[in-house]
């Protein structure tokens, strides 16, 4: 099988958007996206087992050349029964024989790394038996991409970076470049997240992904889209350099937050999970702050009551 790195597209789909942690959109409607994308060129698309969508991703596989398709998943397993569970949960709710490309979810550098490792080491044994492709990480963190580099267990970095180096939990964009050079330098594939910065950008889209499209390090782009005309808009621009005008006035009233719903009991698992510190208990209340906020919707994840969503 030819390397899957040089056949999935310079547009990742990333279907977090497309998951009920930010999306209320029916499912047809949701497969419709997919399908569009895909029609479009879109052959690679990322989610996790955290986003709960297999069945959208399976049901979009249906009726395609499963080599045609590049789907990459992340997990947070740290032993070989979470691992378990983790692969057999994507191949039975894909309905698929593999996976090509498979992520620890969130690393924040080698102590985190090392502390799954039981975990890496039977995905090691899946990639072996080709039930997975391609092994790496993701991260918000600096460290989560330095001190990985050199692992030749690891073959693609998923790191966030964007023009104002929105989301970077450990350092400044700078730094972040640095460490994402030095993979790119070690062979490392790179699928950057949150060219957008989790929507702080959405009203500087063009600038937002020129600047991600213009970093040759880069591999592949994962970006979220919810409507036809933010895919449109992204072919346009990351593929053929062109602004398409018309939707670009389109997709920047389609602006998304957190809402915290009155029933907040407070418990504050959703301030435990943010990475960014963009949530606080205040008089008994979650509160956000937006300018911390990149939308990556973990909290949503942590709450027990539903109290939390992107709208």
């Amino acid at each position: 099988m030819k390397d899957i790195f040089k056949k999935v597209s310079k547009i990742c789909y990333g279907t977090l958007a497309l998951s009920d942690l930010q999306c209320s959109l029916p499912a047809e409607k949701r497969l419709e996206l997919l399908n569009y994308a895909y029609s479009k060129g879109i052959n690679f698309y990322d989610t996790a087992e955290l986003y709960e969508n297999y069945d959208l991703l399976r049901d979009f596989l249906k009726d395609k050349q499963r080599d045609q398709v590049f789907i990459s998943t992340k997990s947070y397993s740290y032993d070989i029964n979470t691992a378990k569970k983790s692969i057999d949960k994507v191949l039975n709710e894909m309905d698929t024989d593999y996976i090509d490309i498979f992520m620890l979810h969130e690393q924040e550098g080698l102590s985190t790394f090392e502390g799954h490792y039981e975990a890496v080491r039977y995905f090691l044994e899946c990639k072996n038996k080709g039930i997975i492709k391609k092994f790496g990480i993701s991260t918000h963190f600096i460290k989560g991409v330095e001190e990985v580099v050199d692992l030749d267990e690891i073959d693609i970095i998923h790191p966030i970076i964007n023009i104002n180096g929105i989301g970077i939990a450990d350092g400044s964009k700078e730094e972040m470049i640095k460490s994402i050079k030095r993979a790119k330098a070690n062979n490392k594939f790179i699928l950057s997240m949150k060219p957008l910065g989790g929507g702080h950008l959405s009203r500087n889209p063009v600038d937002s992904l020129k600047y991600i499209n213009s970093l040759d390090f880069i591999d592949s782009i994962a970006v979220g889209m919810r409507y036809k005309e933010e895919i449109d808009f992204n072919i346009d621009l990351i593929l053929n350099n062109r602004v398409s005008e018309d939707k670009l006035v389109n997709i920047s009233k389609k602006e998304r937050k957190i809402k915290i719903a009155y029933w907040c009991k407070g418990c504050g698992k959703c301030v435990e999970k943010c990475n960014q510190k963009a949530l606080k208990i205040i008089d008994g209340k979650a509160e956000v702050d937006f300018s911390k906020c990149t939308l990556c919707s973990y909290c949503v994840s942590a709450c027990d009551e539903f109290c939390i969503k992107i709208v």
